[in-house]
C-alpha cells in the first residue's frame, strides 16, 4: 500500500518520472492489473511520450473493451497525433458502450474539434458537463474550442471554471494566458503562462508561448525571451520552434556567433528529420554568409551549393556570395 500511496503522490505533486518508477516497480508485482498500466499511461502522456501511451491504450482496449474509464487522455492523444481514423473508431466505440458517460462526451467532441466543428465539439463538451459539472477536462477543451472560435470571453469563463475545480491545471492557466494575449492584454498573459510553467516546466509548449509574450511590442523583453526559448529546447521541443527563434533572436541582437551555433543546430535538426522549408533556407543563408564573413570560405561554399538547389531569390544571393567567396580567395591568395 505504501507504494500506491507514493506513487499517487508523486502524480499529485507532478514528479512524473518518480511516479512512472514505482508504476513500473508495481508492475512486476500486479502484471495484469489495467488500473496500473492506466496509471503509467497518464505518467507518460503528463511527459508528453505519446508514443509510448497510444501503445498501452491500446492494449487496455485489446484487455478491456468496453472500458471508457481514463479514454478521453487517449482521445487527447490522438488529437495531438491527428490520428483521424483512430480517433473516429474511438469515438464511435465509446458512445456505443455508454453515450451518457462525460468521458464518451469529451471524447466526440474532440473527434468533432479534430474535425473543425468546432460548434458541434462545444455542444458535446457541454453535455459531459451536464453530466458532470466538475468534470476537469470538459471544461478546458471547450475553453479551447471557443479560443478557435475566437470568443474568448466565453473562453476566458471556461477555463475560469477549470481553475476553481483544480488550481493545478496548468492547461486552464496556459488557456487563459492564450486568451489574454488574444485580446492584446500580453502583462495578463504573462502571468498565466509563468503559473502553466510553474506547474509544468517540463512542456516546451508553455516556455515558448511565454517567450513569445516576452516578445510583443508592449513587453519587448528578448533576453527573457531568450531564457524561456533556451528552456524549451531543452524541453524536447516536438514543434521544432525553439531553435529557430533562438538563432533569430541573437540575430536581432547582434551576435552572429550564438546565432550561427543555434542556427547549426536547427540545421542539423532539420536534416535528421528530413525536413525542407523556409527555416532551412533562411538557415544556410545566414550560416552562408556567416562563415564567408569568418573566411572560413570551404563551409561558406558548401552551404551556397545547397542553397543553388532552390528556385527562389535565395538562388541568385547564393549566386553573388560565391562570386564574392572566389573573389575573397583570390585577394587571399594574390594581394595587391
Amino acid at each position: 500500500m505504501k507504494d500506491f500511496f507514493l506513487a499517487t503522490a508523486y502524480q499529485e505533486l507532478r514528479m512524473h518520472n518518480e511516479s512512472l518508477s514505482k508504476y513500473e516497480y508495481l508492475q512486476t508485482t500486479f502484471s495484469y492489473s489495467n488500473y496500473i498500466q492506466a496509471q503509467i499511461a497518464k505518467a507518460q502522456y503528463n511527459l508528453r511520450e505519446f508514443e509510448q501511451v497510444e501503445v498501452i491504450f491500446e492494449e487496455l482496449l485489446r484487455n478491456d473493451p468496453y472500458r471508457i474509464e481514463d479514454m478521453d487522455m487517449y482521445s487527447n492523444v490522438l488529437y495531438a497525433k491527428e490520428c483521424f481514423s483512430a480517433l473516429s473508431y474511438l469515438a464511435h466505440r465509446v458512445f456505443l458502450t455508454d453515450k451518457y458517460r462525460p468521458e464518451s462526451c469529451c471524447i466526440v467532441g474532440n473527434y468533432y474539434s479534430l474535425k473543425g466543428q468546432h460548434e458541434k465539439s462545444v455542444m458535446y463538451f457541454r453535455r459531459a458537463l451536464k453530466l458532470n459539472k466538475n468534470y476537469l477536462s470538459a471544461w478546458t477543451l471547450m475553453g479551447h474550442e471557443y479560443v478557435e472560435m475566437k470568443n474568448t470571453s466565453a473562453a476566458v469563463d471556461a477555463y475560469r471554471r477549470a481553475v476553481d475545480i483544480n488550481p493545478c491545471d496548468y492547461r486552464a492557466w496556459y488557456g487563459l494566458g492564450q486568451a489574454y494575449e488574444m485580446m492584446g492584454m500580453p502583462f495578463y498573459a504573462l502571468n498565466y503562462f509563468k503559473k502553466s510553467v510553474f506547474l509544468q516546466p517540463s512542456d516546451s509548449r508553455l516556455w515558448i508561448a511565454m517567450a513569445q509574450c516576452y516578445e510583443t511590442e508592449q513587453l519587448h523583453m528578448l533576453e527573457e525571451a531568450i531564457k524561456c526559448y533556451e528552456r524549451a529546447a531543452n524541453c524536447n521541443d516536438r514543434e521544432a520552434i525553439a531553435l529557430h527563434q533562438l538563432a533569430k533572436l541573437h540575430c536581432e541582437l547582434g551576435r552572429s556567433d550564438k546565432a550561427a551555433y543555434y542556427y547549426k543546430k536547427d540545421l542539423d535538426r532539420m536534416e535528421a528529420e528530413e525536413r525542407e522549408g523556409p527555416n532551412m533556407v533562411e538557415a544556410l543563408m545566414f550560416l552562408a554568409q556567416h562563415c564567408k564573413n569568418q573566411k572560413r570560405f570551404d563551409e561558406a561554399e558548401v552551404y551556397c551549393t545547397r542553397l543553388l538547389d532552390y528556385t527562389g531569390p535565395e538562388k541568385e544571393t547564393a549566386k553573388s556570395l560565391l562570386r564574392g567567396i572566389r573573389y575573397a580567395r583570390d585577394v587571399e591568395h594574390f594581394p595587391p
